[in-house]
This record gives C-alpha cells, structure tokens and sequence, in this order.
C-alpha cells in the first residue's frame, strides 16, 4: 500500500526529463500540477512578495524612520496601503509539496513530517538514516 501511495504521488507531482547523455545526465525537474487550489494561492503569493519586496522594503524604511518628519512617514504609510496584500511576506505558509499540508512541515526538505518519515522509512531519502542507540 505503501509503496503504490508513493509512486502515485510522484508520478502525479513530478516529471523528470533527462537530457541528452552528453552534457553529464543533467536532470531537470518540471511540476506537472499542483497538489491543490491552497498550493497556487501559496505560490502567486510568493511571487508576488517576491516582486514587491524592493518597494516594500524602501517604504518600510521611510515608515520606520523616526528621524524623518511625520508627514514624509503618513505618506509612506499610505503608499504601503496602496500596494496588494499578497505582496506582504507574512502572509506565505510554507507547505509540504507533496500534500500541501500546512503544519509539521521540515523546511530543509519542504515535506511534512508524515511524508518525510513515511520517505526516510523507506529509504527513498538519500542521506537520511534512522536514529539508533
């Protein structure tokens, strides 16, 4: 049951396209889908952050800045305003990309913890040993 719930779920979340044999077997890794609808929101607002963080981060700073007069700082304050919510970094959760689950998830690996010890028992992880004393 195990092993047909990984495969699945590889085979629907990843597609693999090698290269010819002569630039070393490079690998590149190509998203099919994604897992769901929360994913996408998740990702456009990556993005958007992303796009927004130059901006965001110099008129945070005129905000901040207390040396600057009040006027200068209201007018910062409503330029943040003007600018998309999603832009707003705090509003990102990371999610395990094999499930989309929000909680208990390893950020080293972007898995949750479930899929991660579900990979690791099953030695499908490179590296990854089970602790023993």
């Amino acid at each position: 049951m195990y092993c047909n719930y990984t495969q699945t779920i590889f085979c629907g979340l990843l597609l693999f396209i090698f290269s010819d044999l002569s630039s070393l077997g490079v690998v590149e890794q190509v998203r099919s889908y994604y897992v769901d609808w929360r994913m996408v929101r998740d990702v456009k607002r990556r993005q958007m952050a992303f796009e927004y963080a130059d901006t965001r981060l110099r008129i945070n700073a005129i905000r901040k800045n207390t040396v600057l007069p009040k006027e200068l700082q209201e007018i910062a304050d409503k330029e943040i305003a003007t600018l998309p919510r999603d832009s707003c970094p705090v509003r990102i959760r990371n999610r395990c990309v094999m499930t989309s689950r929000p909680r208990g998830v390893k950020r080293r690996w972007r898995l949750s913890r479930i899929v991660f010890r579900h990979l690791a028992d099953h030695n499908q992880m490179s590296g990854i040993q089970r602790s023993m004393w």
